[in-house]
């Protein structure tokens, strides 16, 4: 798959971001990560994300980081196409973004840099270096310290093909408006921050009554992942999609197979 490709693939449909699996010892439990990539499969992702933020690129050792892609791509292959998260200082991302390359995945989700602030000059460096290194389609995630401006990402655009990707986890709308009129469908848009826990607070303010105790979601009752796909972002989800948390559904949606105890 050829990151054009890719970029028309991750703006298709709903995307998977998988925990990764450890046992007791904090160590990479591959049985029952493929498990549950297993189990995610028939749910119609059109990508899925390993070893990324939620797959805890950061805890993860350089072997460890081997195992988990690997595991991913020959549980999943032929079946939906993997990115790998990747970061650090920049040959540090350079050595991850290869050997995922290597390994197999479609692309590579970018994630910050370590500690250190940088010039927006020093971010389209770090960037461009990374990109360069690979063919694969990169996604990259602007947060934390990775901030980039406007005129960085335009930049990027122009000069790496094979950035194809751009996930927002600082929620700058005005940055976003500005990006997205600049580049338009050069890249893909993805979104990275909380959604509902942003608004607690002000909510909470104006006397809402928090529900996060009260309901949770029923999967026996929510649309299959084609009806969501046809659903424009404007329609809400039906009434029926909601249930009160004793629900045993939502315990078997949100633990199978959830972080198991070694045995």
């Amino acid at each position: 798959m050829n990151p054009q490709e890719l970029k028309q693939t991750l703006s298709s449909g709903l995307l998977s971001f998988p925990i990764t699996d450890f046992d007791a010892q904090g160590d990479f439990r591959p049985s029952t990560y493929a498990e549950r990539l297993e189990w995610l499969a028939p749910y119609g992702a059109s990508a899925l994300f390993v070893a990324g933020g939620t797959g805890e690129f950061f805890s993860l050792t350089t072997a460890e980081y081997s195992s988990v892609v690997k595991v991913a791509v020959e549980t999943c292959r032929g079946k939906v196409p993997i990115l790998a998260g990747a970061g650090g200082p920049t040959r540090t991302a350079i050595a991850f973004a290869q050997e995922a390359e290597r390994l197999g995945t479609q692309g590579i989700l970018l994630m910050p840099h370590y500690l250190t602030e940088a010039s927006q000059d020093g971010l389209v460096a770090h960037v461009e270096a990374i990109c360069n290194s690979v063919k694969f389609g990169v996604v990259v995630y602007n947060r934390g310290i990775c901030r980039l401006n406007a005129d960085s990402v335009e930049l990027l655009a122009a000069r790496c093909p094979n950035l194809i990707g751009f996930k927002d986890g600082i929620g700058d709308i005005e940055l976003m408006v500005t990006i997205r009129r600049r580049l338009g469908d050069r890249l893909t848009y993805l979104g990275g921050l909380p959604t509902a826990e942003l608004f607690a607070a002000p909510t909470r303010r104006l006397a809402y009554r928090s529900t996060r105790r009260r309901y949770s979601i029923s999967c026996r009752n929510w649309p299959s992942i084609s009806t969501l796909r046809s659903r424009t972002t404007t329609t809400p989800p039906p009434a029926a999609c909601w249930t009160t948390s004793s629900c045993p559904t939502w315990k078997s949606a949100t633990r199978k197979p959830a972080t198991q105890s070694a045995s």
